[in-house]
């Protein structure tokens, strides 16, 4: 039963469920502005009395945190600058606004007056996924293609640079692909890092191993033929690998040509035996039948899959393009969707009932017609899948051959090879069985054996027990084991005095081989020590030269290059006096040539207002085209003379220049703490002195007075 609600219900249905939504999204953009780095503190109150310019400051801070181009105060520039950037960077975002061209005007609008409408809805689906949004706009800088007119394409240099650019844009999305990749394989800086350095362990290891085996060796005679000879060695054995694997790969094709020749041998036997036992009328009717399936499947089912899975990739294209639904439009949309089935099933039923009665006769041969091409679909399906079930179980048929070639190495049998096999296979049998008897007895005879040997343990532990008793009644007890003891020991001396003597021997004999090899490594090393002393002294003497002519070189390149800068700066200014100099020349002969030509006093008034500016204008017309031509001229020296190029070196230079002094301020920068904290030191210490000396005069002074008044003293004594 389907209950009718009125439209006012429905409206105030999705009013609400609206409603809900925006509050949902006014709720997630607040969460996500008062975290990092927002963190600006909203509620949901605040957030929704924001004002239109506020809003507006707020979308461009978030496009700012997604890319920093974007970091502006929009109080510094005109709305439609605002609205015109953050609409080419919600095109680069791919964000899709909701509704068609009519709509997408007013998005256009609203986001121009800061409408509440339009931002929420983009502030929420920027905040949903903003490190997504950071890649891609971080991609954008870098894959956004520079659109270059048709006409400057034309120029062989300005088409070499486009195709650069297209390569190298091509190459960085390369590049990016492989970055992504070695940052999802999970492979990080510090393994690396052990990595290469236990490789570089392993490596010095090596070196002291091949070190150690090349001094070994130096002391062999003849190893330069000896390694030379391994080399060839080896070089024999890397091709007897190669000379195998070309074998086996051979080995493979052959196996492979000759499995798809029994195929054929198979065919062609099965072609064989139809055209001997078929007759051309069941040639035909098979031929017939094929044709039929075959055009049935093009004419009536293949066109209405392909139908169904074109109306499938419409509506999924459809639901792709449209923004991202949340519950309550999905609850909506199924409410909707039960409402027109319901009228549907209404509509049917009252067809039924209209146009189709009870008594008509064509509804038998209309079911028996369904059931027919039901029954069609449903055999063309399964005669379908046998045919595809039976190429599947022929491709698995060559590759279980394949598999028993490669693990047996050998062809598949036939009847006869089997049959051979098989008798093998009977007389390997009953040797086998034969081999199994001989076991069985071995065993039977290892039991008894081993039973034997228990008896025998038993017997020898009741006789050690016998002989303890006795001798422990005669007072000697531990006497056998003491002289069994004894003599193992006595065996081990022996064996260990045996492996000291010829460990001496040995050893004495290495120590003389040792001290000859020493003494003879001194005598040959002698003269080679003396040349690498007269070597040293002659590398001192041309390091200290080098130092010197460095010094020399140094001063005088830095002597030229002062003159050179001197020199560039005439040239400067005597190249914008002689352009001046020039407009000055073109003025004048422009204005004699006007004087000349001017015929009525009306023509000399008017040309002393206007011409002027038209001969200004034709002078700078000149320079341009002049520009133009030595810009534009494949001549390098002609090239140079443009304005362009000298600007282009004056930013270069500057920006050189620009660059000496960052890394200058940056040494001043690092060293600043740290020369402060000298110069307070040196500044206490010439206190500290200052303070020295001035006790010392005072000392002097004071010494000076006292030996004064001395003197004084004995001169009044004296008279």
């Amino acid at each position: 039963m389907v209950i009718a609600l009125p439209a006012s219900a429905v409206s105030s249905l999705l009013r609400f469920s609206r409603d809900t939504v925006m509050g949902d999204q006014i709720q997630f953009i607040v969460e996500k502005l008062n975290q990092e780095p927002f963190r600006k503190s909203y509620n949901l109150i605040s957030f929704d009395s924001l004002e239109p310019l506020q809003l507006l400051q707020l979308l461009s801070d978030v496009l700012g945190e997604i890319d920093p181009k974007h970091a502006v105060d929009i109080r510094e520039e005109l709305p439609e600058q605002t609205a015109k950037r953050m609409l080419n960077l919600l095109g680069i975002l791919k964000y899709k606004p909701p509704g068609t061209v009519s709509d997408l005007s007013a998005f256009r609008q609203g986001l121009v007056t800061g409408s509440k409408t339009v931002i929420h809805p983009v502030l929420h689906w920027l905040l949903q996924r903003t490190s997504e949004l950071k890649t891609r706009a971080y991609l954008a800088r870098f894959l956004v293609k520079l659109e270059v007119p048709a006409e400057f394409l034309q120029d062989d240099t300005v088409a070499d640079f486009n195709k650069q650019y297209e390569e190298l844009m091509e190459a960085f999305k390369n590049l990016h692909k492989e970055h992504e990749q070695l940052k999802i394989s999970g492979l990080s800086t510090a393994e690396i890092r052990r990595d290469i350095g236990a490789m570089e362990e392993e490596k010095d290891q090596l070196g002291k191993r091949v070190e150690r085996l090349k001094k070994r060796v130096e002391t062999v005679q003849n190893h330069q033929r000896m390694l030379e000879i391994a080399r060839q060695l080896r070089l024999e054995k890397e091709r007897e690998e190669s000379l195998a694997q070309q074998k086996q790969e051979q080995k493979s094709q052959l196996f492979h040509a000759e499995q798809k020749l029994q195929r054929a041998q198979v065919q062609l036997k099965e072609m064989q035996h139809m055209v001997a036992d078929s007759k051309p009328d069941s040639l035909m009717k098979k031929l017939e039948e094929e044709m039929n399936f075959n055009s049935y499947l093009v004419t009536e089912k293949i066109p209405r899959e392909m139908e169904s899975k074109k109306t499938s990739v419409y509506f999924l294209q459809k639901v792709v393009a449209e923004p991202a639904m949340t519950q309550a439009d999905l609850t909506a949309l199924e409410i909707e969707r039960d409402e027109v089935n319901a009228e549907i099933n209404q509509l049917i039923e009252k067809r039924m009932i209209k146009y189709e009665p009870t008594d008509s006769k064509f509804s038998m041969y209309r079911q028996q017609a369904s059931i027919i091409s039901r029954k069609k679909e449903a055999k063309a399906e399964e005669l379908q899948a046998a045919k595809e079930e039976m190429s599947s179980l022929e491709r698995q048929m060559e590759q279980k051959s394949s598999q028993a070639h490669e693990l047996e190495g050998s062809e598949v049998l036939t009847e006869d090879e089997f049959k051979q096999y098989v008798s093998k296979l009977r007389s390997k049998n009953t040797f086998y069985k034969k081999k199994r008897l001989e076991i069985a007895e071995i065993t039977a005879e290892f039991g008894i054996l081993q039973r034997t040997e228990e008896l025998l343990r038993q017997r020898h532990e009741a006789i050690q027990q016998q002989l303890q008793a006795t001798e422990e009644k005669k007072g000697i007890s531990g006497y056998s084991y003491t002289q069994e003891e004894l003599e193992r020991v006595s065996a081990v001396k022996s064996e260990m005095d045996e492996v000291k003597g010829q460990t001496l021997d040995n050893m004495s004999e290495m120590v003389k081989k040792l001290n000859a090899m020493v003494a003879e490594k001194k005598a040959s090393l002698a003269p080679v020590i003396k040349e690498l002393r007269q070597l040293r002294q002659n590398c001192q003497e041309l390091t200290q030269e080098c130092d010197e002519k460095k010094m020399q070189y140094d001063s005088c390149a830095a002597g030229l290059e002062t003159n050179r800068s001197a020199l560039e700066q005439e040239v400067k200014g005597l190249l914008e006096e002689c352009a001046q100099e020039e407009s000055n020349y073109h003025y004048i002969n422009c204005m004699k040539r006007v004087r000349a030509q001017t015929v009525h006093c009306e023509m000399k008034w008017q040309l002393q207002y206007i011409h002027p500016y038209i001969c200004s204008l034709e002078i700078q017309l000149q320079r341009a085209k002049e520009e133009m031509k030595a810009y534009m001229s494949p001549d390098p020296q002609e090239r140079r003379r443009a304005v362009r190029e000298q600007y282009t070196r004056i930013i270069l230079e500057q920006e050189n220049l620009g660059k000496k002094l960052r890394e200058k301020q940056k040494v001043v920068r690092e060293s600043h703490g740290p020369n402060m904290k000298q110069m307070k030191m040196w500044q206490d210490f010439e206190q500290l002195m200052e303070c020295k000396r001035e006790c010392f005069l005072k000392q002097q002074n004071q010494a000076a007075i006292g030996q004064i008044i001395q003197e004084g003293g004995k001169d009044r004594l004296v008279l």
